[in-house]
């Protein structure tokens, strides 16, 4: 369990950074616009990716 957890993460890791290491440029614009947003619509932003992670990984296992 612990294993899959850490490969988990890892892969998190590098999902997180590729768009920063192949476009950084996009990625800097990208939170400056998400910086304009209300805590309303981040935390929307945040619950939908939640929901979405839940739904594929109850699907897949």
């Amino acid at each position: 369990m612990a294993k899959t957890l850490l490969l988990a993460f890892a892969l998190t890791l590098v999902l997180e950074g590729a768009l920063p290491f192949a476009a950084p440029r996009q990625w800097r614009e990208t939170f400056r616009r998400l910086i304009l947003f209300s805590d309303g619509q981040i935390r929307f932003i945040g619950c939908v990716s939640l929901f979405t992670g839940l739904l594929l990984l109850f699907l897949f296992t």
